[in-house]
């Protein structure tokens, strides 16, 4: 039987779900690269140092960068074949990172590493961490934290709840959905894994009720064990984690702390089905679903995608772009960041790839804040966006500080909502930015 959730989170939207292009179209195959790019920085933390040199031969799943730095995971080869560049990329957050360069060999051979792992029973909580930081297993939903990190906290903050994100609330994107429609048993079995490194009894699967059918499976997958499936209301943005412990729980992370801090993690669905994937078969984590859509991509489709493929070849197997596309985003229309070239890798926390026409994309006129406090209704975190906006467009960042800027989100509601068009979300996103890196000094 599947749980209904009443509660619900204070402010949020709700915007056009524009899912129907591509919420029926089963995962295929992406068409096997020529070459890839495999980025040195797909997480947050420390980025990695390459492994192999000019020439080298690698083979799928082979290490081909790592670093020292705990919060850090490495990167490995997902093609089989030679080594034939180091050099920068662009890179979806917009600075260039350092890549290792494979030119495939067709063949896609596996590496010797690459082996199934004794069964979950046999196994103890630092042998799965283990094996989780070995796969380079990093937050799938675009926050791309690594996940032995989230497995790793002090003994002064104990952990007794699990919940397995499955919204998947931004609009447009489905990769989420497929991946629990079609492997609801390797979301489970990835919570099963989270649960026994952690120590947790019971957990979670929040799923928004506009996806009845990943509920049914997931709730069939889920029988006989210890796990309950719960429907929630469809609401952006459900899948945010402090929205999440609070629909679950009913505490509130703290300003400034981490879900640990009320004894919690969460987990993207995808990030569950990688687990499962490295702890049964030793699989790192070398493709993903994307989710390529928009009005302005010819034939939208999910498509499982080997990491390092360009994204320019990802939308050309997907018929290329419209002659009116405008705007190009990684992720979604609220979270995604808009790009300036398509010749940059497929990573990690690639969701999706949307692409939109002149249609949809507004030029906007910025016009002086009109103090409705629409902003402030919405913001599911209690900020002032106005406020914050407003400090950081004058450059006033004591004043944006004050007024919690590092607390935000940035799921964008507040600039979605604005009748005034004020790009509230990347303002604070700006200030936010400076605020942690002063910090850091």
């Amino acid at each position: 039987m599947i749980g209904r959730m009443v509660k619900t989170f204070k402010g949020g939207v709700h915007p056009g779900h524009f899912k129907s292009a591509t919420a029926g179209k089963p995962t295929i195959p992406a068409e096997p690269p020529a070459r890839v790019a495999i980025l040195m920085q797909q997480h947050i933390g420390a980025p990695c140092e390459p492994l192999v040199d000019v020439g080298d031969l690698v083979k799928v799943g082979q290490k081909v960068g790592d670093s020292k730095g705990f919060v850090s995971v490495p990167v490995h080869a997902s093609v089989s074949g030679k080594v034939v560049e180091l050099k920068d990329y662009p890179h979806p957050v917009g600075r260039p990172a350092k890549a290792v360069v494979i030119e495939s060999d067709g063949q896609n051979t596996w590496h010797e590493s690459v082996k199934e792992n004794p069964p979950l029973q046999e196994l103890s909580a630092d042998e799965l961490k283990k094996i989780i930081r070995e796969a380079g297993i990093a937050g799938m939903g675009g926050a791309t934290f690594p996940t032995h990190v989230k497995l790793s906290p002090p003994p002064e903050k104990p952990i007794d709840t699990v919940i397995i994100n499955g919204s998947e609330c931004e609009p447009f994107l489905t990769a989420d959905h497929r991946l629990m429609l079609e492997r609801p048993e390797a979301v489970v079995f990835g919570l099963k894994v989270l649960m026994k490194v952690l120590g947790v009894e019971k957990g979670y699967i929040g799923v928004e009720d506009n996806k009845p059918d990943c509920l049914e499976a997931l709730t069939e997958a889920a029988a006989g064990e210890p796990i309950e499936v719960k429907s929630l209301h469809t609401k952006y943005p459900q899948g945010a984690e402090k929205q999440l412990i609070h629909v679950f729980t009913g505490r509130e992370v703290p300003s400034g702390g981490l879900p640990m801090d009320v004894g919690t993690v969460v987990q993207n669905a995808g990030t569950a089905a990688a687990i499962a994937d490295a702890v049964q078969k030793g699989i790192p984590l070398v493709e993903r679903i994307v989710t390529v859509t928009g009005p302005g991509v010819t034939a939208p489709a999910n498509l499982q995608v080997k990491i390092g493929t360009l994204v320019s070849e990802v939308i050309a197997q997907c018929g290329g772009m419209k002659e009116n596309a405008r705007k190009l985003i990684l992720g979604g229309p609220m979270m995604g960041l808009a790009q300036t070239t398509a010749e940059m890798p497929v990573i990690k926390g690639t969701s999706g790839i949307l692409v939109l026409t002149d249609a949809e994309v507004d030029i906007l006129e910025i016009k002086p804040c009109i103090r409705c406090a629409r902003c402030v209704e919405v913001c599911p975190v209690n900020l002032m966006p106005l406020t914050i906006g407003s400090a950081t467009e004058k450059g006033y960042l004591e004043k944006a500080e004050a007024f919690h800027a590092v607390d935000c989100i940035e799921c964008g509601c507040c600039s979605y909502i604005c009748p005034a068009k004020r790009p509230l979300t990347q303002w604070i996103r700006i200030s936010k930015g400076e605020i942690l890196a002063r910090a850091k000094k």
